[in-house]
């Protein structure tokens, strides 16, 4: 008897997918595209891509990517290029990060794939990290893709948007191994004081965990606000601090790869897996009509669409993280 090959069965996507919010490209990109064809004027702020806003890079990268191109055919070093990583080792001094050599440094492709690379070498089934909340997207999509568990602490919107060190405690347990810590913040714009980094790296100290310290806009500061990298403040924990060239002079197109610092402590020096300028967007957004702008014809009116955070991301012991959708503004 011959047998027929059944293809009504349903493919399912993995359990692991449970907990992951990340609409930045997804159902409300789709919703976005409808009302463009639909004539509405759409304002993308999702993916941190400058170009369509008229920011293009300065003509001397552009030169040199093109004077470059006949060294480019072959794999790089698998740590990255060598003259990029000096540069990138000059960096750090500048920065104050004592220590660090070449081959302290990774330069990689894209930060969202080398941030899950990072939690998938960490993480073991039922591991946790203390992620901020709200918080980029990708950091509790890879720490749940990961077999982890995110587990989210406060943001104070009513304390300049600064980390609740207490609520931060209070999230720990014999599970946890990270703690992530987004400065300058990426969705809020916070940059964090050193009396409030030094309090986080005590609170790692104490609990002898590694600190991800995703540093990727630390040359995006207003009104003469100075940034002070983390893993300058210790060097008896562990630090995998994560950072890029600048949206100021490298937009998302022509951006080259970023990097990580090295993990440091004083008893040992680990090397660290690394980070890049790949699109980074504020948080899961959602779609808020505004008021119609000026028409650009007398048969066509344009309104203007901004994209929003829409999902907020907690935790608690019976649900280690539960994402429900947050009212528009």
């Amino acid at each position: 008897m011959k047998h027929e090959k059944d293809t009504s069965r349903p493919v399912l996507k993995s359990a692991k997918l449970a907990n992951v919010c990340y609409d930045i490209r997804g159902p409300v990109m789709a919703r976005a595209k409808q009302m463009e064809e639909e004539g509405q004027r759409i304002i993308k702020l999702n993916i941190g891509n400058l170009a369509p806003f008229g920011f293009d890079a300065p003509e001397e990268v552009q030169q040199d990517v093109i004077l470059n191109l006949p060294n480019s055919s072959g794999y790089s070093d698998s740590k990255g290029l060598f003259a990029a990583r000096k540069a990138i080792m000059h960096y750090t001094q500048l920065k104050k990060i004592a220590g660090v050599t070449i081959d302290d440094i990774f330069i990689g492709n894209g930060a969202s794939e080398l941030i899950v690379m990072g939690m998938q070498g960490l993480l073991n089934p039922g591991d946790e990290v203390l992620v901020p909340a709200p918080d980029y997207p990708l950091w509790t999509a890879a720490v749940a893709l990961a077999t982890g568990t995110p587990r989210h602490y406060l943001c104070d919107e009513a304390n300049d948007w600064n980390p609740d060190l207490k609520d931060m405690r209070s999230k720990i347990t014999p599970n946890t191994k990270a703690i992530v810590v987004i400065n300058p913040n990426n969705p809020t714009g916070a940059v964090y004081s050193d009396e409030i980094l030094k309090e986080i790296i005590q609170i790692a100290r104490e609990h002898n965990l590694i600190i991800f310290a995703d540093e990727i806009y630390d040359k995006v500061l207003y009104d003469g606000v100075t940034h002070t990298s983390m893993a300058s403040m210790a060097d008896d924990v562990l630090f995998v601090t994560l950072t890029a060239c600048p949206r100021t002079t490298a937009p998302a197109a022509t951006a080259p790869a970023g990097w990580s610092s090295p993990v440091r402590r004083r008893t040992r020096r680990t090397t660290s897996t690394a980070s890049t300028s790949s699109p980074r967007c504020a948080c899961v957004p959602t779609c808020r009509d505004s008021t119609p702008s000026r028409p650009r014809s007398a048969a066509t009116r344009v309104s203007t669409t901004w994209l929003r955070p829409a999902v907020a991301c907690t935790s608690s012991a019976s649900s280690p993280t539960t994402c429900s959708p947050r009212s528009p503004a």
